[in-house]
């Protein structure tokens, strides 16, 4: 049996709703999510297909952070909305590929995979973004040394939210 929660479910939506995929299918054991762009699919579609599709109700009434304090407020240093205007000078801004719970370990109890002030190479893992029970592990991107980690472990991160703060080596 799938362990669906609706946050999860509302994750998937807003990701789905901010690319530009046109269609998502996804089917796990006794879970199944169909989302479509074209709004004559679903007009297509009938009986109990189309039933399974009308999830809005049960999606606006379950509890999302709504404020930009409640995203921030359990953030370690500085929020993601002030870094944008206000990277230091060198620095590169490693950004969230998708939207999920950030990470910082492989599992709960094991060190994290990164700690500011350590070198890192464009292929070490430096956390997971885990979406529905698919965890999506992130590289550095770039060689050099983590300056600053700007996510709280186990916090829900957006698509392209910054994470870390990484000096390259000159």
């Amino acid at each position: 049996m799938t362990d669906v929660k609706a946050q999860d479910v509302q994750a998937l939506i807003e990701l789905f709703d901010s690319s530009a995929w046109t269609e998502l299918h996804i089917q796990s054991d006794d879970f199944e999510l169909h989302l479509n762009k074209d709004a004559s699919a679903r007009r297509a579609l009938g009986g109990a297909e189309q039933a399974r599709m009308d999830t809005t109700p049960l999606l606006q009434s379950a509890p999302t952070p709504t404020s930009a304090s409640t995203a921030t407020a359990a953030a370690p240093t500085r929020a993601p909305s002030a870094l944008v205007d206000d990277i230091p000078e060198g620095m590169t801004v490693l950004r969230a590929p998708n939207l999920g719970t950030f990470y910082r370990s492989p599992k709960p109890g094991a060190p994290a995979y990164v700690e500011i002030g350590q070198k890192v190479d464009a292929d070490t893992d430096v956390c997971l973004i885990e979406v529905m029970k698919l965890f999506t592990p992130v590289k550095a991107g770039i060689a050099g040394t983590v300056r600053e980690i700007l996510v709280a472990d186990a916090d829900l991160v957006e698509f392209d939210q910054p994470l870390f703060l990484i000096e390259p080596v000159q």
